[in-house]
C-alpha cells in the first residue's frame, strides 16, 4: 500500500495561556506562565493550591447558549478549538467533503464536572431531576461527536482514551486514517477539563500534584526541586490533510506529520516503566515509521510533567534512543507554562511542535533553576531560542503505561 502524505493546515486552541493559538503561542515564546491560584474550587479543601485554569472563556462566541448547556466544559473547549482550526485552515466542509472528513479527539476523563454536578442533583433531588443530557455530556467521545455534528464530518468519528497520552494517540491515529486513504481531512487533538473536586482530590491523594504554593514556580520540569505536576485544562486541535488535497486548494501548510509510535509499559498503573523503556520504544517506532534516523531530530517537546520519576525516566529514554545525539538535540517541557492538560496535553503540545518548525523558535522550559544531575540534557532553559529546525517530535505518556510519540517535518 502506498502511504499518502499528511500535512497540518489548521490550528486551534484554548489554554491557560490564552483562548486562541496566537495568544497562547505568544505566551510560550515569552516564557509566560498560565498557572495561578486555584479559583474554580475552594482551595482550602486541597493540599494543592495552584492550577492552570482557562480564563475569560466564552463558549457563546462560538455556539448558541441553548446548545452549550447540553455540553460539558471539555466539549466547549474542543468545539471552540475545532472551529478556530477549521477557520485557520480556510476550509469549507461541503456535503461532499464531509464524507471524506473525519474527527478523532481524545480525552482522558471526559465530563467529570458534569458527573459530579449531576450526582449531587441525584442525591439531593432524586432520579427525575437528573439531566436527560447527563450521559452524552459526560462520555469522553462526545467532544468528537459534537465536532462531527457541527461540521457535518461523516468519515471516521472516534476518541482515544489513553489518559495523558490521549491527545497524541488521537493525532497519530488520525494521521494513519489519512495515510491509508480512509479520509482526506481529519479534525484531531485532545480536550480536557479536570479541575473538579474529585479529580483534584484524587491526584492529591496519589501525591501526583505539586504542593508548591507559588504559582510562578510550581511547575518546574527537569529541575532538582520538582515535586509534582500542576493540573491544567483546555484543548488543542489540528487539521490534518492529505498533501495533494491541501495543495490543490492552495492551503497554508504548517508542517508535515511523518511518524507515529505507540507502546505499552505493561508495568504499573501510574509509575512509568524503569528507565522509560516503553517511552523509548514509542520514540523508536515513530522514527522507524517515518524512515528517519535519530541524528536528524532537532527538537523534542517532552512529556515533562515535573514529577520526579517521569522527568528522570523520559531523559533516560531519550538517551537510549538517540545515544550521543541526545546531547545535541533540544528538548523542552511547555508544561512549565501551561501546566499539565492531561488528555489535552498532546494536542496543545503538537501545536507547539508544529509552530517551532514553522517559525524556527524553540519553546523554553521555564523555572529550571537547580540542575538535576539525572536530567542533564539541553532543556532550552528559561528562554525561547531562535533556531531553524527540520524535525520535531512530541511525546505523551499516560497512567496505565500508555506511551505515544509523533514526528513532524518542516515543509520546504
Amino acid at each position: 500500500m502506498t502511504k499518502r502524505r499528511v500535512v497540518v493546515t489548521g490550528l486551534g486552541a484554548v489554554t491557560p495561556l490564552g483562548n486562541d493559538v496566537e495568544t497562547t503561542w505568544a505566551g510560550i515564546k515569552e516564557g509566560k506562565s498560565g498557572v495561578g491560584m486555584l479559583t474554580r474550587l475552594d482551595a482550602s479543601l486541597f493540599p494543592a493550591k495552584v492550577a492552570a485554569e482557562v480564563k475569560d472563556f466564552d463558549i457563546e462566541k462560538y455556539i448558541e447558549k441553548k446548545d452549550a448547556r447540553k455540553m460539558d466544559r471539555f466539549t466547549h473547549y474542543a468545539l471552540a478549538s475545532a472551529i478556530m482550526a477549521v477557520e485557520d485552515a480556510n476550509l469549507t466542509i461541503t456535503e461532499e467533503l464531509g464524507l471524506r472528513t473525519g474527527v478523532w479527539i481524545g480525552s482522558g476523563i471526559g465530563g467529570m464536572e458534569t458527573y459530579e454536578n449531576q450526582f449531587r442533583v441525584f442525591l439531593e433531588k432524586g432520579t427525575r431531576r437528573v439531566s436527560p443530557f447527563f450521559v452524552p455530556m459526560m462520555i469522553p467521545d462526545m467532544a468528537a461527536g459534537q465536532v462531527s455534528i457541527h461540521f457535518g464530518a461523516k468519515a471516521i468519528n472516534s476518541c482515544t482514551v489513553t489518559a495523558c497520552a490521549s491527545g497524541t494517540n488521537s493525532i497519530g491515529d488520525a494521521f494513519k486514517v489519512i495515510e491509508r486513504g480512509d479520509a482526506d481531512v481529519m479534525i484531531t487533538g485532545g480536550a480536557e477539563s479536570p479541575i473538579t473536586h474529585m479529580s483534584v482530590a484524587g491526584f492529591c491523594s496519589n501525591t501526583a500534584l505539586s504542593l508548591n504554593t507559588d504559582p510562578n514556580t510550581a511547575s518546574k520540569p527537569f529541575d532538582a526541586n520538582r515535586d509534582g505536576f500542576v493540573i491544567g485544562e483546555g484543548a488543542g486541535i489540528l487539521i490534518l490533510e492529505e498533501y495533494e488535497h491541501a495543495v490543490a486548494r492552495g492551503a497554508k501548510i504548517y508542517a508535515e506529520i511523518i511518524g507515529y509510535g505507540s507502546t505499552g509499559d505493561a508495568h504499573h498503573i501510574t509509575a512509568p516503566a524503569p528507565e522509560g523503556e516503553g517511552a523509548a520504544r514509542a520514540m523508536k517506532q515513530a522514527l522507524d515509521d517515518a524512515g528517519v534516523s535519530p541524528e536528524k531530530i532537532d527538537y523534542i517537546n517532552a512529556h515533562g510533567t515535573s514529577t520526579p520519576y517521569n522527568d528522570q525516566f523520559e531523559t533516560m529514554a531519550v538517551k537510549s534512543v538517540f545515544g550521543e545525539h541526545a546531547y545535541n538535540l533540544a528538548m523542552s517541557s511547555t508544561k512549565s507554562m501551561t501546566g499539565h492538560l492531561l488528555g489535552a496535553a498532546g494536542g496543545v503540545e503538537a501545536i507547539f511542535s508544529v509552530l517551532a518548525l514553522h517559525e524556527g523558535i524553540l519553546p523554553p522550559t521555564t523555572n529550571l533553576e537547580t540542575p538535576d544531575p539525572l536530567c542533564d540534557l539541553d532543556y532550552v532553559p528559561n528562554e525561547a531560542r531562535k533556531e531553524e529546525i527540520d524535525y520535531a517530535m512530541s511525546n505523551s505518556l499516560g497512567f496505565g503505561g500508555h506511551n505515544a510519540s509523533i514526528l513532524f517535518k518542516k515543509i520546504k
